[in-house]
């Protein structure tokens, strides 16, 4: 499907995966000119309707879904066959290939993973929708190391207790929960033992479960221990085996009460205080319902093959040599049948003979010049000759409509009375009706006059806030006025959408800053403030969506701040006093940037400093993170250095 254009919009640009349903290739949004990841149904299944509502009902459920965990939907339709959605791109990889590749990874990065994907779990639950496929596949890591959840291939929008199928199994069997390998009623704790089992892989490197066949893997799920995490990978503290131990009870009563409740039990798990807390043991599993019986769909071979019947059914008609063999034969017919036929054939013969003769008889006349006369002053010349005309007509921009353009045979030719001598006609100049053009694209519209020989057209662009990128505005000739193409100039308003401007920064600002900074630029603050921990103050601006610092934004945008709610509790403040020299007390322009949990490389102080000065610089690490600062005086680097996480918190 490689460069292929589907809805006139989305250039198809090469495959970054698939699963059973459907193909994901990356792509470019040539409206807003932005890349983009489309899912495209699978082709046998275009045909399905089943399948192709559980595929609308993904782009449905997800589209409700606004969060920076969750992989955003941005459109969804149907070119001819072809069923796609349009979603955000995560440039990056999947938490399977980091698993791979690095596992057991440190704890504290498997702790902020589970919880970025715990508070995507929590905004879905929300919005009564369950994912009921939480697997390492389906989370993506962005290069600035977010993680997005994604593939709500089988995710339901519930209004009930259930989103099971009956007689279905949907999902993937190592992930499974207990409720969703007996076929039972799934929910919310469902995607929360699923969470548990990529932790559990994230921090020992295995699967808590694994078998030879997707079935032994549902029964152990069902009806075994899992080996306990701290007993792979000893460095595990006991909070996070504890998170693990709560979130893969068999019972669901026993697991978290909700993704809010689970995410908050991580956010605070690897405070000094947790660390060797005591050991979860459940409540009771006395009274937990003992169902060792899993129902499983059987694959069944069909008792016939329809085909194959029907085939069957017609061989009468295929094989009626074998059919007929004993009935009996008349064996006078076949002779008879002989002698019809010749009889007929040598009366044709002789009829055909007769005919050759007349032709022979006819007189013949010379074929008179009509070239350049009126169709019908030539209809007449001929006619006074013994002959008729055939006429066929095209356009001409050189013979006047009504007139002949050529003959054949030519004049001077001979041929028999009664025969027609045929002639082209004039049409005139082509014209065309104008086609309407006003709310289609401009390549749409381009392909269109491109199709009408010697047409001239020509686009002018404009800005217009109102119509989107790459629209057409308005025509002339107008739609349904008649026009000879090599007579006309067809001109195209074409919108080049909003004027665009590059996206100021709001990050590191408080509330009030930021959005002064959007009005003053024309775009407009959304009443809805996110708030969250972040490494940010209380109250300072560490996030805003959709638009980033540095890329194009048009007036009118409404911007989301994400505003700190306060410090994350694994958040370490630093402060450092850079000492800073000028060369015979001269006046010096110094600037220092600097890299931490909430900046990188950025330029955190541009002063003037005459003679000798200490600027103190604030900053905050994350766990696994190490922070840096450079110092540049009159534009040369004149020192540097790098604050080890480790060393502050007295680690190894």
């Amino acid at each position: 499907m490689n460069e292929r254009r589907l809805g006139g919009r989305y250039e198809i640009k090469s495959r970054v995966g698939g699963g059973g349903m459907a193909i994901v290739y990356k792509g470019h949004d040539l409206l807003l000119d932005r890349t983009v990841a489309i899912k495209v149904l699978r082709s046998q299944y275009g045909t399905d309707d089943d399948f192709i509502k559980r595929f609308r009902r993904e782009a449905q459920a997800a589209a409700r879904l606004t969060h920076p965990n969750v992989v955003s939907i941005y459109d969804v339709g149907q070119d001819e066959e072809t069923h796609y959605i349009v979603m955000e791109y995560v440039e990056g990889e999947t938490l399977k290939d980091l698993i791979r590749r690095e596992a057991p990874l440190p704890v504290e990065k498997a702790v902020n993973i589970a919880i970025q994907i715990a508070e995507a779990l929590d905004n879905a639950h929300q919005h009564q929708i369950i994912h009921r496929d939480i697997k390492p596949h389906n989370i993506l890591i962005g290069k600035n190391g977010r993680i997005k959840v994604t593939d709500f291939g089988i995710a339901r929008a519930v209004t009930s207790a259930t989103i099971t199928q009956t007689g279905s199994v949907l999902g993937s069997v190592h992930y499974f929960s207990p409720e969703q390998a007996k076929g039972g009623l799934t929910g919310e704790k469902s995607d929360i033992y699923s969470l548990g089992v990529v932790l559990y892989e994230m921090v020992t490197g295995y699967l808590p479960f694994s078998g030879e066949s997707p079935i032994s893997v549902a029964l152990k799920h069902l009806q075994e221990d899992f080996q306990e995490p701290r007993e792979i990978n000893p460095g595990i503290p006991q909070s996070v085996e504890n998170i693990i131990l709560k979130s893969l009870s068999k019972d669901p009563e026993q697991r978290y009460g909700s993704a809010r409740e689970l995410v908050k039990d991580l956010q605070t798990c690897l405070s000094a205080e947790r660390l060797n807390e005591s050991k979860y043991m459940p409540v009771s599993t006395a009274d937990m319902e003992e169902d060792p019986t899993i129902i499983i769909p059987a694959i069944r071979e069909p008792l016939s093959d329809p085909h194959r019947d029907a085939e069957y059914a017609n061989e009468e008609e295929m094989y009626p040599d074998e059919w007929e063999e004993n009935r009996p034969r008349r064996k006078w017919v076949k002779p008879v049948i002989w002698l019809v036929s010749l009889a007929i054939l040598f009366g044709i013969g002789i009829y055909v003979y007769g005919k050759i003769q007349s032709l022979f008889e006819v007189p013949e006349v010379v074929v008179p010049n009509v070239e350049n006369l009126f169709i019908e002053d030539a209809k007449v010349l001929l006619e006074e000759k013994g002959l008729t005309a055939d006429i066929r007509e095209e356009n001409s921009k050189e013979v006047e409509e009504g007139y002949v353009i050529k003959q054949l045979p030519k004049e001077g030719e001979k041929m028999k009375k009664g025969t027609a001598v045929s002639l082209t006609v004039s049409k005139g100049k082509q014209t065309i009706t104008m086609p309407g053009f006003v709310g289609k694209t401009k390549r749409e519209a381009e392909d269109t006059l491109r199709a009408y020989k010697d047409l001239q057209y020509e686009i002018e662009e404009v800005h217009d806030s109102k119509t989107p990128a790459g629209i057409v505005m308005e025509q002339d000739p107008s739609e349904g006025t008649v026009i000879v193409p090599e007579e006309t100039k067809v001109v195209l308003t074409v919108s080049l959408g909003a004027e665009t401007f590059t996206m100021p920064s709001l990050i590191g600002k408080s509330v009030t800053e930021a959005e002064n900074i959007l009005l003053k630029n024309g775009l407009v603050p959304k009443e809805d403030v996110k708030k969250e921990p972040s490494y940010f103050d209380e109250g300072i601006v560490f996030d805003q969506w959709p638009v980033k610092a540095g890329e194009k934004v048009s007036k009118g945008m409404e911007i989301t701040l994400y505003v700190s709610s306060g410090l994350k509790p694994d958040a370490v403040k630093y402060d450092v006093f850079i000492p800073i020299l000028t060369n015979n007390n001269k006046e010096s322009q110094i600037s220092i940037r600097i890299t931490d949990a909430r900046y990188t490389d950025y330029e955190i102080v541009s002063k003037k400093v005459s003679g000798f000065e200490e600027i103190p610089i604030h900053f905050v690490l994350a766990p696994g993170h190490d922070a840096s600062y450079v110092v540049i005086q009159d534009g040369v680097q004149t020192s540097s250095d790098t604050i080890t996480y480790n060393e502050i918190v007295g680690g190894d």
